[in-house]
């Protein structure tokens, strides 16, 4: 095969140099030009259309996909119900977070059902046995390849034809058709994209780690993302014992969706009842806590939010929080001062959701407005209570999607009562659950003032 030639373009103008200088030639921009492979072989999928003849999109026959067990149940719900034919998967996450062990757990659960092949470009081959054996992991099928040229491992793969491979790192790589060194934008965009062309092709399930910045993002170029089909980040704090997968992308699946594990000296088990992780276990109410019934994609999960108001000691009283969106806490305490006369002008208020988990969705507005208002009042919201809902700018509470499921949740884990909008109001009765329906926050507040 001939080797492709490579040039450099400006990521301003688009002009083309053939060398690399410090300013673009065209339009003197500084650091714009990066390297780009100009010609490279053409690759047509199997089995797909020639090139320039589309076709009908009724004349296409839709296939039931099928799914492969990676042998954990959390990574497989997270995936939408395992790994696709030619599914290409990047993961991220911190340093010493536990992606390869998640993904060498996986590759030996599934040795003794698929072919698997491990590439490690960040660990020898010894490094990786060694840490086999430390999790005790029955590896012996597992097909282990050290290799950083991405031309050896292509061809690796062409020789091995695994079902499921693992790559590890994608920016440890370097291909020969580029001069830049590995890590570098030229290199992680065309290794990924040869390595994703490859997967389409051979029906190879391919696993990529991914480095991230030091703002939680994957580094490299932005187009890694869209290279791929799914795009799971592993979270959490390497000082804890429990670790969050979510899927931020997935062309086979649902995003958001959430996988949780603990890791133990075994490596990385599966967490089977994840809302006891976000639930702080008090001997008795304390105020300024409250649980909310949050969806994390497909999940319903319980989630302890706790407020702290205090006295503030400046004339600019703080607002913190942790887990939920900042501007978020700013609107719900002017929306309870205007509709529910709670003043907090005076004072700091501080907002956790338990467990590290980070809460995005506005139905978490009515559990952190009351969780402030039992904080201020130095009043614990007695009995096992559980709310969500969506506060607006006029006071009205607006309903949260899947309130059944929430309901459910809640009244399998043993909550007694729940405070919801009037809309998720259940049409049939829950065994064992008090169901509240309030329409405005102030309705929510006096609602608590008489439990």
């Amino acid at each position: 095969m001939a080797k492709a030639k490579s040039a450099y373009v400006c990521s301003d103008c688009g002009a083309t140099a053939l060398q690399w200088f410090g300013t673009c030639p065209s339009c003197g921009a500084v650091g714009t030009l990066t390297e780009t492979v100009t010609e490279r072989s053409s690759h047509r999928l199997a089995g797909s259309a020639p090139a320039g003849a589309p076709v009908a999109l009724s004349a296409v026959e839709p296939r039931e996909l099928e799914r492969l067990p990676t042998g954990m149940a959390e990574l497989d719900r997270v995936l939408g119900g395992g790994l696709a034919a030619g599914q290409v998967v990047l993961i991220g996450g911190d340093p010493g977070i536990g992606k390869s062990t998640l993904l060498l757990q996986a590759l030996a659960a599934l040795a003794g059902s698929a072919r698997t092949l491990y590439v490690s470009g960040e660990e020898s081959a010894e490094q990786v046995a060694l840490r086999a054996r430390r999790l005790a992991l029955d590896a012996g099928a597992v097909q282990l390849l050290a290799e950083i040229q991405l031309e050896r491992i292509l061809a690796a793969l062409d020789a091995r034809k695994p079902q499921v491979a693992v790559l590890d790192s994608i920016q440890t790589l370097w291909s020969e058709a580029l001069q830049s060194a590995p890590g570098s934008v030229a290199q992680v965009r065309e290794c990924a994209a040869q390595l994703a062309r490859h997967a389409k092709r051979s029906g190879t399930a391919l696993f990529i780690i991914g480095h991230v910045t030091k703002e939680g993002a994957i580094a490299g170029p932005r187009v890694l993302e869209h290279i791929v089909d799914t795009v799971l980040y592993f979270e959490g704090d390497p000082h804890s014992a429990f670790r969050l997968v979510r899927a931020v992308k997935n062309r086979f699946g649902a995003v958001n969706e959430l996988g949780v594990f603990a890791m133990t000296d075994r490596g990385l088990r599966a967490v089977a009842n994840p809302s006891a992780l976000f639930l702080s276990q008090h001997e008795r109410a304390v105020a300024g806590s409250c649980v909310l019934a949050t969806l994390e994609g497909t999940r319903p999960l319980l989630v302890e939010i706790q407020a702290l108001v205090d006295s503030a000691h400046t004339p600019n009283p703080r607002r913190l929080s942790v887990g939920l969106e900042q501007n978020r806490l700013a609107l719900l305490l002017a929306v309870l001062h205007r509709h529910a006369g709670i003043a907090t002008w005076e004072q700091d208020v501080f907002v956790n959701a338990v467990g590290g988990v980070r809460i995005a969705e506005p139905a978490a507005d009515l559990a952190v407005s009351l969780a402030v208002v039992s904080s201020l009042t130095d009043r614990p919201i007695p009995g096992k209570v559980v709310t969500f809902g969506e506060v607006g700018l006029a006071g009205e509470v607006r309903p949260a999607p899947r309130g059944q499921d929430r309901l459910k949740e809640a009244a399998k884990l043993g909550f007694e009562r729940a405070i919801v909008p009037k809309a998720n109001l259940p049409k049939a009765k829950i065994a064992g659950l008090e169901v509240v329906a309030v329409e405005r926050v102030d309705q929510a507040v006096l609602v608590l003032r008489n439990l």
